[in-house]
């Protein structure tokens, strides 16, 4: 994996409704989507380790573009975002990131079948750990993986929030 150093990060808080979510974006594109109700704290250790030595700059202007997709999404108004990514991982993170992207809204697969989709089928658990370390929720949709039995799994935003947001999805 390339770790990338010395960008500058843009960051602002983003609320709405009862969830306060940090987000940040290089000047590529979104490269953070936080847990809601985490501390700044969250966004600084994650920019530590995936960009070293770069500047974290507090700017809502520059959010705004990602915060109004984000928002319109939340309000059901968008299903898909047009929004830039700035994602760094390797190259399989990258092949599970993009076969989540292929989830259609509203729908669910299981952690096999993403396995399947990137044609690893016996690596069900590295799909698992290439979810795990999605640094954009929401916009990379991993709430929307399950488990194989159509129970609801862990989320690094937390089952109430993957909990809603496919409740939001369906309808």
């Amino acid at each position: 994996m390339t770790i990338q150093t010395s960008k500058t990060i843009y960051w602002s808080l983003l609320t709405y409704e009862d969830w306060n979510l940090y987000i940040a974006a290089t000047s590529e594109g979104l490269c953070y989507v936080g847990s809601p109700d985490q501390p700044v704290a969250e966004l600084t250790a994650w920019a530590g380790r995936r960009y070293p030595g770069s500047s974290l700059v507090e700017e809502a202007a520059f959010l705004q573009p990602y915060a109004k997709e984000l928002v319109e999404y939340f309000r059901g108004e968008r299903t898909r975002f047009t929004i830039p990514f700035d994602i760094q991982g390797t190259a399989f993170q990258r092949a599970v990131w993009d076969a989540l992207c292929d989830i259609p809204y509203g729908e669910t697969q299981s952690y096999s079948d993403i396995a399947h989709a990137i044609q690893k089928p016996a690596s069900v658990r590295a799909v698992g750990a290439a979810i795990g370390a999605n640094p954009i929720l929401i916009t990379v949709p991993c709430h929307r993986v399950i488990g194989k039995n159509g129970t609801l799994t862990g989320y690094r935003g937390g089952l109430d929030m993957k909990v809603k947001l496919l409740q939001l999805e369906r309808g």
